[in-house]
């Protein structure tokens, strides 16, 4: 009999024949990515060869699956932690170990966070912190290190997390709250102080050539120039993108002032096979050393958003750039006064700046206990502070609870039994991930994954 719901749902996972649970991973598959992988089947082939690498490659690719086993009708198991209100809190959407990273903040300042909101929605607060814990699992298997270390460090998340929540509730006005140089330590604040280092002209200098006293952008891998009439296209989708930046947000009419734009391709696993441009505006002055690289890419489709059948939440976006662009103001304290939405041909776009302050852990470089715990510990306060804290620019409306108060409550006095159930979930569905990861590399290599040929 199982212990905990956690347990029961892994059992019921693991107990299906493996020609069953291929052909299940090959239909989650399907069904998210079918319309992309027409549009741009290399790309795909290119996405599913880097999930092939290894369990947490696979892992990365396919929150889809992750969210079609949580939601399984066929597994009768509750969400012991969840209530009517805490199934309905803003979430990351796919937060493994490497959606974390450093940016600067509207304000001016450098803070380490989670990132990546392609994935964002309203759902169950549990689903970032599985995701999050069974990643840890992948990692720590990746690194050989033991089911007792991987517990702990699932439980040094956990800890971290309902004590930063809690944290919250007592104490109002903390919304500032901010991981940041002066408050980081370890390799955190090394990756800060590694991104204090980067600078726009260095990024310019990559991206952009000078050309007739002014800049364009360089020719070159992953970069497409556009004929005019798309080029049009875009202007006009850029323009209609400017009413979408908050009022208290916004910068001088010139900053916006278009210099160049191209086409890109080349993104990594999670955005394979979305149209993308870039484009070259004024900045500041006019100065070439301030002018901003600016992303317009397609929204993606939310795999939370596949299986929450909510018509509210689903009726509240216009389109996934729509989505993508509320949710990230919904969960950052202070966002980016680029971000916004638009839309090319009815499918929706989402903008905001290349920053070169955007930096990730390098987890090779990080392997031992005694450097992973405490990084981990700072990594739950990431997670409850975009639960918790939203950008003072924030128009949404679908959340009218406080999010902290309301996961405290649902918790209430369990910190250790949820924390049990957290490590059984992750180690569990971590020893699932790498069967279904065998299982994706032989339906792959041997052709049977429709429109995507392994070669």
């Amino acid at each position: 009999m199982s212990d905990t719901p956690a347990s029961a749902l892994i059992e019921a996972i693991a107990a299906r024949p493996a020609e069953e649970r291929e052909g299940e991973l090959i239909q989650v598959l399907v069904d998210a990515f079918e319309p992309l992988i027409e549009a741009a089947p290399t790309a795909f082939r290119t996405k599913f060869r880097k999930m092939a690498a290894d369990p947490f490659a696979f892992y990365r690719g396919s929150a889809c699956v992750f969210y079609a086993d949580v939601t399984d009708e066929r597994i009768d198991v509750e969400d012991p932690w969840t209530d009517e209100r805490t199934r309905r809190v803003w979430i990351q959407g796919d937060l493994h170990c490497q959606n974390f990273g450093t940016y600067m903040d509207s304000s001016g300042v450098l803070v380490f966070d989670v990132n990546d909101y392609d994935e964002a929605y309203v759902g169950h607060y549990t689903w970032d912190l599985q995701r999050l814990a069974a990643s840890l699992a992948l990692l720590g298997f990746g690194k050989a290190l033991s089911d007792a270390t991987i517990e702990r460090m699932i439980r040094a998340v956990s800890d971290a997390y309902l004590s930063t929540v809690r944290r919250f509730v007592a104490h109002h006005g903390d919304e500032e709250f901010r991981l940041t140089l002066d408050s980081a330590t370890g390799v955190l604040r090394n990756v800060l102080l590694d991104s204090r280092m980067q600078t726009r002209i260095a990024l310019l200098q990559r991206t952009t050539t000078i050309r007739n006293s002014d800049r364009v952008f360089r020719e070159g891998p992953g970069v497409r120039l556009l004929d005019a009439a798309e080029k049009a296209t875009v202007e006009d989708a850029f323009r209609r993108y400017l009413e979408t930046i908050p009022a208290g947000k916004r910068k001088d009419v010139h900053s916006y002032l278009v210099k160049d734009i191209v086409g890109r391709s080349g993104f990594g696993i999670g955005s394979a096979g979305l149209p993308a441009y870039n484009l070259l505006v004024e900045g500041a002055t006019q100065a070439l050393e301030n002018d901003v690289v600016l992303s317009m890419k397609q929204g993606n489709v939310a795999s939370p958003s596949r299986v929450i059948p909510d018509a509210e939440i689903r009726g509240y976006f216009q389109h996934h750039g729509h989505r993508t662009a509320v949710s990230q103001r919904a969960l950052q304290a202070h966002a980016d006064p680029w971000l916004g939405w638009t839309e090319i041909d009815g499918v929706g776009q989402v903008v905001q700046e290349l920053s070169p302050y955007e930096n990730d852990i390098d987890w090779s470089d990080v392997n031992e206990p005694d450097d992973i715990l405490p990084l981990l510990d700072q990594l739950g306060q990431a997670v409850a502070k975009v639960h918790c804290v939203s950008d003072a620019d924030s128009e949404q409306s679908l959340v009218k609870f406080q999010t902290e108060e309301a996961i405290v409550t649902a918790i209430g006095d369990r910190d250790e039994e949820f924390a049990t159930d957290l490590v059984t979930f992750g180690l569990g569905y971590a020893r699932q991930v790498r069967d279904d990861h065998r299982l994706f590399v032989d339906a792959f290599r041997n052709g049977r994954i429709p429109g995507v040929d392994g070669g």
